[in-house]
């Protein structure tokens, strides 16, 4: 009985380490922020927010280069402290962006949802 609930231990161990590895992906591109922002990976697709007392960016890369964002939507919830703050940012160029008055600072957490091409993708992000 011990040899079997060992054996059984021993195959869900090597079948949790075989998906655990899987789930790593190779690529050529790196997540480091290219606009001083913080970076996200989510579905292959690196989200750089820009967060700012004036302005909020969303920056979009699809293996390294800027994806289209002409079409795109995002709302962007900034949450200081006790504070909750949404904000809906427009394509501006590359970029998705809005401008106003936003409290944000170290430790301001901020989630996204963006959808592109009528695929919605979550992002959470801390400002440093």
């Amino acid at each position: 009985m011990k040899t079997q609930a060992l054996l059984a231990s021993i195959t869900l161990a090597l079948a949790g380490s075989a998906f655990a590895a899987g789930d790593k992906h190779d690529h050529a591109h790196e997540h480091k922020p290219m606009h001083g922002g913080v970076v996200v990976e989510v579905k292959d697709i690196d989200y750089e927010l820009v967060a700012k007392p004036a302005v909020i960016q969303l920056h979009l890369r699809d293996h390294g280069k800027a994806a289209d964002v002409s079409k795109a939507t995002a709302k962007v919830t900034l949450l200081t402290g006790t504070e909750k703050q949404e904000v809906e940012l427009k394509p501006v160029g590359d970029k998705l962006e809005a401008t106003g008055s936003f409290k944000v600072g170290p430790g301001t957490k901020a989630v996204a949802v963006v959808t592109v091409a009528g695929k919605p993708a979550t992002a959470r992000f801390t400002v440093k």
